[in-house]
């Protein structure tokens, strides 16, 4: 309802306002990390000049860093119109003027959106996931993450104005169940679900007692009251929704009883598995993440010939490294659909981990003539392109091989690197306090630490782009 609403407003805007008018819908800050390694390396550079006795140029590198890239970060924002995703602030002005355009991308223009979800803290029941969303489109991303607020809203405002096909898993679960925390009590409170310390170590096998008490009851009463689904369907949007937020266990509950309610609903059975897994990844569980395998093969029972939702089973069957049951699903999803986007597109990253190179482009070839709009199908001729050079050119694919090659050494050099600093940093502290000798060590091996990981990073950023074919 929110975003219908940002929606309209929007619209009657841009009827009113011209393009650089249009009000700002949801605005997030970009994560800060590169910032504070800047931060971080600018201030060791100001430590050395210190020790090297040089005061003025230590002085007025600290007024630059701690003048200038507080700033630079704190305006470096991404900011939505409702028609244009753009990247606002002092360092995106600076990019436009070195570059020539704006760091800006059209919602019909866009190609993936991709979300990671990093599990930053767990604490009972409840676990704090760090999300990650990721946007492409004609070769310009946009990267902001979690922390608030101006997240919620962006994804509430964003996301449903992408099509689906362009959404992964995790990205349509935000979209669909990300919800302020106030609302999202005051409906446990009306569910009445318990609390998290009532729930502790009691939805331990919630599947077999969903099932043993869905036998008991239709055995009393005959069938299930005429009710069960729509509050099943309530239940379920609270089981999503408290998933999201990292509460777990009234999470699970959730689940429990809409699965007492619905026990042959083949989404909400995905939506479960999609949970245990979850919950197995929080709690360190290797038999949870066995049922949560179960439970996708169950739910591609119950899914018929819905082919969104077999398409979806597919992901994540491919996500477990279950390639062949993943390259079934997405068969199943195109015998019921043979317009089914993200099964052609899957189908094509089976081939791809399998090495078949040329099932690979006749894929990705499909799923380009069947694409809705011409940011799919523009994404889908990209990778086909790629990999037929890559299958046609021999003097490409060895190119790419060695680039492949010099990622991974990068990214082991930049694991020892950071390894090495550290270190050097602590034999730094403690040569300080107690041997000078020691201390000069750990400067000269923290020096050639940070710069080491400074050279890897930079090559680890230039490697990381596909070459173009000579």
């Amino acid at each position: 309802m929110q975003a219908s609403e940002a929606v309209a407003r929007a619209a009657a805007a841009e009827r009113v306002l011209p393009p650089s008018k249009r009000p700002r819908l949801a605005s997030v800050r970009v994560s800060p990390g590169d910032y504070l390694a800047v931060i971080c390396t600018l201030n060791f550079a100001v430590a050395l000049l210190l020790r090297m006795e040089d005061d003025l140029a230590a002085l007025i590198l600290l007024g630059l860093t701690w003048l200038v890239i507080p700033a630079l970060a704190y305006t470096d924002r991404v900011v939505f119109d409702g028609h244009t995703l753009a990247r606002k602030g002092l360092f995106p002005l600076l990019l436009r003027i070195l570059r020539g355009r704006a760091l800006e991308l059209q919602i019909e223009e866009i190609e993936r959106v991709e979300t990671m979800a990093v599990r930053t803290l767990r604490r009972g029941g409840r676990v704090r996931y760090r999300y990650r969303s990721e946007i492409t489109g004609k070769g310009v991303t946009f990267i902001f993450a979690s922390g608030g607020r101006s997240y919620r809203n962006m994804i509430r405002t964003l996301f449903p104005l992408v099509a689906d096909d362009k959404l992964d898993a995790r990205s349509r679960e935000l979209r669909d169940y990300l919800i302020e925390p106030g609302a999202l009590n005051l409906k446990v409170k009306l569910l009445q679900l318990a609390s998290t310390d009532v729930l502790e170590g009691a939805t331990a096998d919630l599947l077999p007692n969903a099932k043993r008490r869905v036998r008991r009851q239709r055995a009393e009463t005959g069938e299930l009251s005429e009710v069960d689904p729509e509050r099943a369907e309530l239940l379920r949007r609270a089981a999503n929704e408290l998933r999201a937020a990292g509460r777990l266990r009234q999470s699970a509950e959730a689940f429990r009883r809409a699965l007492l309610m619905t026990p042959r609903d083949g989404r909400l059975i995905y939506e479960f598995a999609r949970f245990l897994r979850s919950q197995a990844s929080a709690m360190s569980d290797g038999r949870l993440l066995s049922r949560a395998r179960a439970g996708l093969r169950l739910a591609a029972r119950r899914a018929g010939d819905d082919a969104q939702l077999l398409s979806r089973i597919g992901e994540s069957f491919f996500e477990y490294g279950d390639l062949s049951q993943a390259a079934r699903m997405f068969r199943r999803a195109l015998e019921s659909d043979p317009r089914a986007f993200r099964a052609e597109l899957g189908l094509a990253e089976v081939a791809l981990r399998n090495g078949k190179l040329a099932h690979v482009i006749h894929h990705y070839n499909a799923a380009a003539r069947i694409a809705s709009d011409e940011a799919q199908a523009r994404f889908a001729r990209c990778e086909a392109d790629y990999y037929a050079l890559l299958n046609d050119d021999d003097n490409y694919l060895a190119a790419e091989l060695s680039r492949f090659g010099w990622l991974q050494q990068i990214q082991r050099a930049r694991k020892i690197s950071v390894r090495l600093t550290l270190a050097s940093l602590l034999l730094l502290l403690v040569g300080v306090s107690l041997d000078d000798s020691l201390a000069t060590v750990g400067w000269s091996l923290a020096s050639v630490s940070i710069l080491a990981w400074i050279i890897v990073a930079a090559g680890g950023r230039l490697l990381s782009h596909r070459r173009k074919a000579s």
